[in-house]
């Protein structure tokens, strides 16, 4: 019994305590769930899903108090903490193209699958009756659209203070990029001075998510209970060929990744997928990036054996922009909704949706419901009711999770790709990968 006990609540073993955990989740929120077997009448259960989701949200409050500082000073350091000069120019125009790549695998994937599946066409109009869409839900009104050079402009952060506010974490990581820039011009007494400063941030931030990894397995158990309870699974039954097409889409997302990781990273995939397992239940528990990025970070440089400059600079930039999973849903629910609502698409139409979900997946915020506030803007450019939204809302959660899980997949992908390309090319020493200079 010891031993069992000692299992379930070694660090080691943090995958089974999440398994486990996303288990009793699910299965006590079906039994408590007015949809499910009904234990407990509606109200009762709205107020025990309260409870339940609170160690979760504190999770996700914790991770997100140090996700700035630990974004801005991984990325600092990942830039300025090393030796070779040559290191920012390799890393940076292998890594941008590649992130803009796999994106546009992504959403090709996406219109392929729903061309093939149709999914829209399994919704009938009894179905959005029952689902209460509404145009009342969403807002109907379009998004504003800025200019070519109105968006290059608003790439760099103006006001700081104000990007932070707003979680704007594409802001963040321009910002740092241009601070670890900046600080390898500097002369060696000032960048010793700063680079120390900000070690000493990253080492805070990332004793707080050590704390907060304690409550991992009960944020997850409390996550999955509080959203099993309140949709049961009538909502997932009523939109099932939406939701399997968007999990069809993400497993051949996944099968891009391992042939990556095989013929590029030379790693054999269910290696690959053992090491990562960890970092891809917790992405799949708490839907969020970000909360994944610090153990992200921790499996790229000690189990996928990637060099901790590489770590530091990709995977915080990965977890900002690579979102390949939400890119591939958003196209997905896009088309999904056109051939609900019977909207025609031109072929140059769909290249346009393309394009412009790869735009907007690019600087979303890691944090858990994002994808849906920005499909309201990708429908809105092409004259998609957003009424629609609520056809899919109900299942969204879901959904989110299982796009996250393959963003840190991408993330952690990302790495073994670039370790190996970069090492073609030069070698990182020991000492320029903890010495700064």
């Amino acid at each position: 019994m010891r031993g069992f006990t000692n299992l379930l609540f070694n660090q080691k073993f943090l995958w089974l305590q999440i398994l486990v955990a996303l288990t009793l989740g699910v299965c006590i929120g079906l039994a408590l769930s007015p949809k499910g077997a009904a234990l407990l009448g509606q109200q009762d259960a709205e107020q025990v899903a309260q409870w339940v989701a609170l160690p979760g949200k504190l999770f996700l409050a914790l991770i997100q108090m140090v996700v700035i500082p630990l974004v801005m000073s991984s990325i600092i350091l990942g830039i300025a903490g090393n030796q070779d000069t040559q290191f920012l120019r390799k890393v940076g125009v292998r890594i941008f193209p590649y992130f803009v790549v796999t994106t546009i695998i992504s959403v090709t994937i996406g219109v392929l699958v729903v061309s093939l599946f149709s999914p829209g066409f399994y919704v009938g109009s009894q179905l959005l009756t029952n689902l209460g869409v509404s145009t009342s839900l969403v807002s109907s009104e379009p998004a504003t659209t800025m200019s070519i050079p109105e968006r290059v402009a608003a790439m760099i952060p103006a006001n700081f203070t104000q990007s932070t506010l707003d979680k704007d974490m594409f802001a963040v990581v321009m910002y740092a990029g241009f601070i670890g820039v900046a600080l390898t011009t500097l002369v060696v007494k000032q960048k010793l001075l700063l680079l120390d400063l900000t070690q000493a941030v990253q080492s805070l931030s990332l004793k707080v998510v050590n704390w907060a990894m304690h409550l991992a397995p009960f944020a997850v158990f409390g996550l999955l209970c509080d959203i099993t309870i309140r949709i049961g699974i009538d909502a997932l039954i009523g939109v099932s060929a939406y939701v399997g097409t968007v999990i069809v889409g993400l497993v051949i997302l996944l099968l891009v990744y391992l042939s990556l990781v095989c013929l590029i990273g030379r790693i054999n995939p269910w290696s690959f997928i053992k090491s990562i397992k960890d970092a891809q239940l917790l992405a799949f528990s708490t839907s969020s990036s970000a909360a994944v990025m610090p153990l992200s970070m921790q499996i790229a440089e000690q189990k996928l054996q990637v060099q901790k400059p590489i770590v530091q600079f990709i995977v915080p930039l990965g977890a900002t922009i690579n979102m390949d999973g939400t890119a591939l849903y958003q196209v997905i629910a896009a088309l999904f909704l056109t051939q609900v609502f019977g909207v025609s698409l031109t072929d140059s139409q769909i290249v346009m949706l393309m394009l412009t979900t790869v735009g907007a997946s690019i600087g979303s915020p890691s944090t858990p419901g994002v994808g849906i506030v920005i499909l309201a803007s990708v429908l809105a450019s092409f004259g998609i009711p957003p009424s629609g939204i609520a056809l899919i809302l109900g299942v969204d959660r879901i959904l989110d999770m299982c796009r996250t899980t393959l963003n840190v997949t991408g993330d952690l992908t990302a790495c073994v790709v670039m370790s190996r390309w970069l090492n073609k090319h030069f070698e990182i020493s020991n000492s320029s990968v903890n010495t700064p200079v």
